[in-house]
C-alpha cells in the first residue's frame, strides 16, 4: 500500500509556492491519524485561496 501526494506548484501564486506547500503539508500531517488508510481513498488538495492544486490517494 502507498500514500501518494501530488501538488502542482505552478498552480500556486508566484513567490508563495514554498509557503503554500508548507501549509498543505502541515495540514495533512496533522490530520493523518484521522485518515482512512485503505486503497482507493483520496482527497483533493487546495491552496489558501481554495484553488485545487493537487490530491493525495492511497494505492494498493
Amino acid at each position: 500500500m502507498r500514500f501518494v501526494m501530488e501538488v502542482d506548484l505552478s498552480a500556486m501564486a508566484d513567490g508563495r509556492e514554498s509557503d503554500e506547500l508548507a501549509r498543505i503539508l502541515r495540514y495533512w500531517a496533522g490530520g493523518v491519524k484521522q485518515l482512512r488508510l485503505t486503497p482507493g481513498t483520496s482527497q483533493a488538495l487546495y491552496d489558501s485561496e481554495y484553488t485545487e492544486v493537487g490530491s493525495w490517494q492511497i494505492e494498493e
